[in-house]
């Protein structure tokens, strides 16, 4: 991006904030908060969007697709649209030195509650892209940045799986560049929710998994992190308490028995965020079902629950473990 791209998207945010600030509110009914919040969300991704081409224009052809799942919720089964899929963004990265050739794909879903693919996955991205994988990265229903139609949409272990198993099936189908015979999905924090639920739920579409500090158990969840039932009653409509098979149903935990796939997870001891009992509990009924797979716990990593997502020599380290995971059974032509 050159430097009057870069002014001229700062002077266009900056124009919205002084107009927002400056505007006669009398004429009009003042926004609600979350409305506001919306609309700065909506701002911020375009932003991130630019810098994404940005750090990633010079190594990969990057597209923004939409594409179908699940249809949304909805108040009024028979109106008129009602039962429609619903339609969501993703990013396709394929690496330009790639040419015509064909390589392996992985899916790549963020991270958080509430947020969409940026920040910290943006180098993770390039290092996978050098690698000479082909990416995905759905925005799943419940993202941020796309409105609040899209936000509010969230189903956190329920249909938002669906629509990473659809950007997946998308991949495979629409672009030449990607070996259908060789895809994998890694993440980190819910995009390690998202990568298990993926393989337990379709375990013949991959051939590999990486789940870094993955959320795996709802009902243990919430016990300890303050702000998730309230998430959860807003789109489910019960608590915990209420209809405890529910939350097991959408946690990786109980489906320990499922795994065919390959797996690589990690997690440290001080992670403030995805605590180590919920890992230590999803490795802990792996085991009990005999099932194969591989696993490191770290001790009060550098970084907590980002510890290996951050530019340390540790977690430097820690990804190219990952790496060579992955490459075991994809066999990406590594492209200098």
């Amino acid at each position: 991006m050159n430097r009057r791209c870069k002014q001229w998207v700062m002077l266009s945010g900056l124009t919205m904030l002084s107009m927002a600030a400056t505007a006669d509110t009398s004429k009009y009914p003042a926004p609600t908060l979350p409305e506001y919040k919306h609309e700065f969300d909506i701002l911020k991704r375009k932003v991130d969007v630019l810098s994404m081409y940005q750090r990633l224009g010079d190594v990969a052809m990057i597209q923004e697709i939409n594409i179908t799942s699940l249809p949304p919720r909805s108040s009024n089964p028979t109106a008129l649209g009602a039962g429609n899929p619903l339609v969501f963004p993703a990013y396709t990265f394929v690496p330009k030195a790639l040419g015509n050739r064909k390589a392996p794909l992985l899916v790549f879903p963020h991270g958080g509650v509430h947020s969409n693919f940026s920040g910290v996955l943006i180098p993770i991205a390039r290092e996978l892209l050098e690698e000479g994988y082909v990416l995905i990265a759905p925005e799943y229903r419940g993202s941020s940045g796309f409105g609040r139609g899209m936000y509010d949409e969230i189903d956190y272990g329920g249909a938002e799986i669906d629509d990473t198993h659809a950007a997946r099936d998308w991949a495979v189908e629409n672009m030449p560049n990607v070996d259908g015979s060789r895809v994998g999905i890694l993440g980190w924090s819910h995009g390690g929710f998202h990568a298990l639920m993926n393989i337990f739920r379709w375990p013949g579409d991959y051939k590999v998994a990486y789940a870094g500090v993955p959320v795996s158990d709802l009902v243990q969840r919430m016990a300890y992190q303050p702000s998730y039932p309230e998430i959860f009653n807003h789109f489910i409509g019960k608590s915990v308490q209420e209809d405890p098979m529910e939350y097991r149903r959408r946690s990786p935990v109980y489906h320990a028995d499922k795994l065919q796939t390959p797996l690589l997870i990690h997690s440290t001891t001080n992670d403030g965020d995805v605590h180590v009992m919920e890992v230590e509990h999803l490795i802990a009924a792996l085991k009990a079902a005999n099932k194969k797979f591989e696993y490191k716990i770290y001790d009060n990593a550098p970084g907590g629950h980002g510890f290996n997502m951050i530019d340390t020599r540790l977690a430097r380290e820690s990804r190219r473990e990952v790496y060579q995971f992955l490459a075991r059974y994809l066999k990406p032509a590594r492209l200098e």
